[in-house]
């Protein structure tokens, strides 16, 4: 009988999520922190063999990286958005550009917390800028005299 860790370190990970995960690397007798940010396109599960792929593009190559959940390697993973997607496997986007892939998921950030999302007000910033624009002529008016 396999014996398990126990409950993962992470966060609730699902596919199409853009997460940054930090990964400790060893390089000769040093090691350090390497980051490594994409969009999750797949997430296995299982207790000991769970793990989950994440996929971005760097100067137009696809690069895909396969992280197991358990990994004492894994130091934090830090969800940036979370993806609103129909599939449980995201294998299309091999085949689009980082653009393509960008316009098909969709986000859930407005969907999540909207009281978080922070809309531009034009009609303050105007309104301001005009404040700022009548005392400004108001001190130059106050000069002359």
């Amino acid at each position: 009988m396999l014996e398990t860790k126990g409950k993962s370190k992470l966060p609730q990970i699902s596919p199409g999520d853009r997460v940054k995960v930090s990964v400790k690397t060893k390089e000769g007798d040093k090691e350090r922190t390497q980051v490594f940010s994409g969009i999750v396109i797949r997430v296995r599960k299982g207790a000991a063999r769970a793990s989950f792929t994440v996929r971005h593009v760097a100067y137009g190559i696809g690069v895909e990286r396969t992280f197991f959940m358990n990994s004492p390697y894994i130091e934090k993973v830090e969800i940036v958005t979370h993806g609103d997607v129909r599939r449980a496997r995201l294998f299309y986007l091999r085949g689009l550009s980082s653009r393509a892939s960008r316009a098909k998921l969709k986000s859930k950030a407005r969907i999540m917390a909207p009281e978080l999302v922070v809309e531009e007000q034009p009609e303050a910033e105007e309104e301001a800028e005009a404040a700022e624009a009548a005392e400004a002529t108001a001190e130059t008016t106050d000069k002359k005299e």
